[in-house]
């Protein structure tokens, strides 16, 4: 998906901001990729965890990016990024009005945009001052200039015409400017055409990049809105009677900050979360929900601010697109993994989806050391509260297959001892040898939780009946098992080197 990454460090502070069409790859090329500069590696070295917001399109992202890294002043981005709002285009407050570029809205007149392209907002002044021979002079002339007598100006200046005739004009382009596009587009394309089979390429060439402006003007710029005031706009899901809410913030037309909750469902939990949420948050002036709340609850909101709070359901246009988009972000934030254990569910042809998923590796140093770890998934993430660490005490040398064998059953017979839950699925990383022991044990302890493992050269998953799976390394099923793999060997290498730098020191 398209949208703005925030990369946080370990106190949780945004140190930078970026944007994407692809999230995924983008995001993966910074932790993937060897030959970064030396900032870059640093800014790597930090992050500790990822945010993101999702937008409908490129346009968005780059004007969300922008406001978010103004909010925020991520320490990383500092350097990169002046903070100036993207230009607009101004209809200037003047006798014969002319379209001008205008960084920060404080003249009078009528503004459009922001524009995140410069070449597109270039090629839209000129198609349209060209189109409706509007001025682009600074001053009116004493005499006409050669726009005028290349047929580009009708030459207010020398009064070739009326105010009235020169404003009309400039409303046939103020009504493309707000995307009644239609009819000019469709002149374009056939001039576009005609100099194509003329073999006129240039002009083609022209007419197509003053189409690809015209339709830049068309796309949906929901994230930055021309509003003095703020607002929120809250949104939800109701899941297996859990609801998953976000509530994007507004704050004078921009998008700022993005807030994720999840909460048990109850018959009224939109009315108790928003009293709850505003408890501690500010009140906007405007509230935009799916569905109607008690006119109580806003008269109690609008007492409670000491201003008139509105709450809006729209059912069409621009609120109810950016509805949508925040509810296109709690199906990605919340769910976005489910289809991860879905795959893996149908490959395995597990009964029920595993949702809880349990990995072991063992780790040593030439035969000393010998520490094994267990890490916990759930619902596709990593659950830290859980993972644990173990110090074999069976073996003193070599061997893989012992080592899991214990692991294993000091895990399991624990949580049957302590009456705790059981994962859905376990993973062993490790080949038929270790897969095996594992199995035996849990034949041992008279429990049935599916059991696989995963080898690392050519990742192919052993089953229990000695059949071998290979997936397509896409498979978002297998991707899955190898971040689990991963995790449990990352952990069980760090707490190998801690005991290792333990040894040492003594």
């Amino acid at each position: 998906k398209t949208g703005c990454y925030l990369f946080l460090d370990k106190y949780k502070d945004i140190i930078y901001i970026g944007k994407a069409k692809n999230l995924n790859k983008r995001v993966k090329s910074y932790f993937l990729k060897k030959d970064h500069d030396e900032k870059t590696k640093k800014l790597v070295s930090k992050v500790t965890a990822v945010d993101y917001i999702i937008t409908n399109n490129e346009i968005e992202a780059l004007l969300l990016e922008n406001n978010l890294i103004k909010k925020n002043k991520p320490k990383y981005n500092i350097d990169l990024r002046d903070s100036k709002s993207y230009a607009y285009i101004l209809i200037a407050n003047e006798t014969f009005p002319r379209l001008v570029i205008s960084r920060k809205k404080n003249e009078n007149g009528k503004y459009f945009g922001p524009f995140t392209s410069a070449q597109s907002r270039d090629y839209i002044i000129h198609l349209l001052s060209k189109s409706f021979k509007l001025r682009t002079c600074k001053k009116l002339p004493k005499k006409e200039c050669l726009r005028f007598h290349i047929g580009a100006c009708s030459a207010p200046c020398i009064k070739k015409i009326s105010k009235e005739n020169y404003l009309q004009n400039l409303n046939q382009a103020t009504l493309i400017l707000k995307g009644n596009t239609k009819n000019l587009l469709k002149e374009l394309n056939k001039k576009m055409k005609k100099s194509s089979k003329e073999h006129e390429f240039e002009k083609a060439i022209e007419f197509r990049e003053q189409i690809n402006a015209i339709n830049y003007l068309k796309e949906k710029q929901n994230v930055e809105r021309q509003k003095t005031y703020d607002e929120d706009i809250i949104n939800y899901l109701v899941k297996e009677k859990k609801v998953y809410l976000i509530v994007f913030n507004i704050d004078k037309g921009m998008l700022v900050n993005k807030k994720e909750f999840s909460i048990d469902y109850k018959e009224d939990f939109l009315e108790s979360f928003l009293i709850q949420y505003y408890d501690e948050e500010k009140l906007p002036r405007k509230i935009i929900l799916p569905r109607n709340i008690d006119n109580s609850l806003i008269e109690y909101f609008s007492n409670k601010s000491n201003s008139k709070v509105r709450v809006i359901v729209p059912k069409k246009g621009e609120l109810k697109n950016l509805l949508l988009l925040v509810l296109k972000n709690i199906e990605i934030s919340f769910f976005g993994n489910e289809s991860k254990l879905i795959e893996l569910k149908n490959k395995l042809n597990m009964q029920e989806l595993p949702n809880v998923i349990e990995g072991f590796d063992v780790s040593h140093l030439g035969g000393t050391e010998i520490v094994a770890s267990m890490v916990q998934f759930r619902n596709s993430k990593p659950y830290k509260s859980s993972y644990r660490k173990f110090k074999i005490k069976s073996i003193d040398s070599i061997d893989d297959t012992a080592a899991i064998k214990e692991v294993v059953k000091r895990r399991y017979s624990r949580l049957l001892k302590e009456n705790k839950e059981m994962p859905d699925l376990i993973l062993i990383d490790g080949g038929l040898g270790q897969l095996n022991a594992a199995i035996n044990v849990i034949k041992e302890l008279g429990i049935k939780i599916p059991i696989v493992s995963l080898a690392k050269k050519e990742e192919e998953i052993y089953l229990p009946d000695k059949r071998v799976l290979k997936l397509n390394k896409k498979n978002k099923g297998l991707l899955l098992l190898i971040q689990v793999r991963d995790e449990a060997h990352r952990f069980a290498v760090n707490f190998q080197r801690l005991r290792r730098k333990k040894k040492m020191f003594e």
